[in-house]
């Protein structure tokens, strides 16, 4: 089904049927080529089906129906060659040494920066008007609907993940001898559902079964909003492959990617995750409430760095012929549209002088066992989670790097790296226990149309912050650093709800601004007043110059970090 779409009126169409089958994990392999302006390579994605992660929760849906099967035309894609990525071929491209594999009953408690989940993750819910959520209609194959636009797709086919050396240790039942689906589905779900103090072994697998050979080419059809996949004769999502590759590359007038130059004139890319959110990306489920983990190779020429939403501060590794590759993962579960990356010739900036406190202050927590309890303090589904971890409740300034432009360097240094550190504690000393491990602060390009945006790890900063007093600065990056609280540890329901986490962000920046500038509490009463009128002004001109239909608030539905929804 074609939608189309008014910009000024239609929300944004929400295609996926995450009802049926959710994503649990990515793993992405890519090629970034600045000449052509093209992002290319493959994506596995590892499903759980709909028998195993409901929870009886009752929920209401807005569901359409694609066009009937004789409507529907899917084909087998056209031979094609694919430089660089192939799966098969390329491994050394994987950094598998980023993980240390555990054995079955030893428990890995070398994690040091573990992080907070906000949901274990229900049945898909959206409140787009255009939702499409299509399961099996009587004799009818399955048909998976992921989130795609503005992408080549060239190839989709089914992962072997039996092919994997070792991977007989999630399979349970001794019937299945043989490789069939069900062994393989069965392999897919024991790796999804590995305990918490696993998480190493767990991404050392799933970068492993991401390049084992394929087993058979899908069928599949795209739209404009969307790509419709499906494997003759499996009529369900229990039926359906639970790990399959897709062959893709993005096009360079694509919504979700940004070419460009950077301030010293260099070229560079970078991910807004608007207006179409990261669907012009990769092909992925875009409600909020399809939650999944995510690890990713990017490999681009060795002039240029890669930041991306990661837990681990990613370093280059060198390939052949001046390219290097660079690899992130996140072991908290997230909404797909917070994956964020930019590659361009940034430089980390540092002062030129650091005391030894402040060093302290930084340093990466060391591992230890005594840290990680899992004593049932939150809500979720199992998984590292900063919030039972003993040191970083008492973390207040988390490790964390600046990079942008050399031509930039001066008023980095001159007002924000300066600021990250109080700005940090500021907001340990409201909130506690900061829900991500570290920091990156990137500096993008004079053509980003927001002053700031907060991702995983990950924070945008306008270059107008750099200008002027250190006020515009500070309260934007304060403004960004409470959106790790409100709006990714914790956010709405739906799209439609945005506005509350940017409420509870801006309310929190005034907050965090005072303490970090240690004002006395009649000043910051009296600095939050002056703050709160002009907004309250700004807002009555808005309201007059907006029609009467987008005054109107509906229902929340917040997602909290216990896994439930209030409303």
């Amino acid at each position: 089904m074609d939608i189309k779409l008014d910009p000024s009126r239609d929300d944004l169409p929400l295609m996926a049927n995450t009802s049926h089958i959710l994503v649990k994990h990515y793993v992405l392999d890519l090629h970034v080529d600045f000449e052509s302006q093209v992002i290319e390579g493959t994506i596995v994605l590892f499903f759980e089906d709909g028998n195993q992660f409901k929870k009886g929760n009752s929920s209401t849906e807005k569901a359409c129906q694609l066009e009937s099967n004789e409507a529907c035309k899917f084909r087998m894609p056209e031979p094609c060659h694919i430089p660089v990525t192939n799966a098969r071929t390329f491994s050394s491209k994987m950094e598998y040494n980023d993980f240390a594999i555990s054995s079955k009953g030893e428990k890995d408690t070398s994690d040091k920066d573990g992080n907070h989940d906000n949901l274990e993750q229900a049945s898909g819910i959206s409140s787009s008007k255009y939702c499409c959520d299509t399961g099996n209609h009587g004799s009818e194959d399955f048909l998976l609907v992921l989130d795609c636009c503005d992408l080549s797709v060239l190839k989709v086919e089914e992962v072997d993940v039996a092919a994997v050396p070792g991977i007989e240790k999630f399979t349970r039942s001794p019937k299945l001898t043989v490789a069939s689906e069900e062994l393989r589905n069965q392999i897919v779900h024991e790796l999804v559902t590995l305990p918490a103090d696993r998480w190493r072994e767990q991404l050392d697998y799933y970068a492993r079964c991401s390049q084992a050979p394929g087993y058979g080419e899908l069928l599949f059809d795209t739209d404009t909003w969307s790509l419709q996949i499906r494997k003759t004769g499996a009529q369900t999502a229990t039926d359906f492959p639970h790990a399959i590759r897709i062959w893709y590359k993005t096009k360079p007038e694509g919504q979700s990617v940004t070419w460009t130059s950077d301030q010293c004139g260099r070229p560079c890319v970078y991910t807004m995750g608007s207006p179409i959110n990261n669907r012009a990306l990769f092909p992925c489920q875009e409600p909020p409430v399809a939650m999944s983990t995510w690890q990713a190779t990017v490999r681009a020429a060795a002039s240029f760095v890669v930041l991306m939403s990661g837990e681990n501060s990613a370093k280059p590794t060198q390939l052949r012929e001046g390219y290097a590759s660079w690899h992130y993962y996140v072991t908290m579960p997230m909404p797909a549209s917070t994956f964020t990356i930019a590659v361009g010739c940034w430089t980390e900036m540092r002062l030129e002088t650091c005391s030894s406190n402040a060093l302290a202050a930084e340093r990466p927590l060391p591992p230890s066992e005594a840290d990680f309890r899992y004593i049932g303090i939150c809500g979720h589904m199992e998984y590292p989670c900063r919030f039972q971890n003993d040191s970083a409740t008492t973390q207040e300034i988390i490790p964390h790097r600046v990079f942008a432009p050399m031509c930039l360097k001066s008023a980095c240094q001159e007002t924000l790296l300066r600021l990250i550190p109080p700005c940090l504690s500021a907001a340990h000393s409201v909130l506690g226990t900061h829900p991500f491990s570290r920091l990156d602060v990137l500096i993008v390009p004079a053509n980003f149309p927001s002053l700031g945006m907060a991702s995983p790890h990950i924070i945008f900063l306008s270059q107008s912050t750099l200008t002027g007093t250190s006020h515009l600065c500070g309260t934007r990056l304060c403004h960004e650093i409470a959106h790790a609280w409100f709006g990714l540890a914790i956010g709405a329901r739906d799209w439609t709800e945005e506005w509350l986490s940017e409420g509870f962000a801006t309310h929190l920046e005034d907050v965090f601004w005072a303490k970090a500038q240690q004002l006395a509490p009649s000043e910051a009463q009296e600095q939050q007043e002056l703050r709160a009128c002009l907004r309250w002004r700004r807002l009555q001109d808005e309201l007059r110059d907006s029609p009467a239909e987008m005054q109107v608030l509906s229902f929340l539905h917040v997602r909290r970090h216990d896994g439930n929804f209030s409303q």
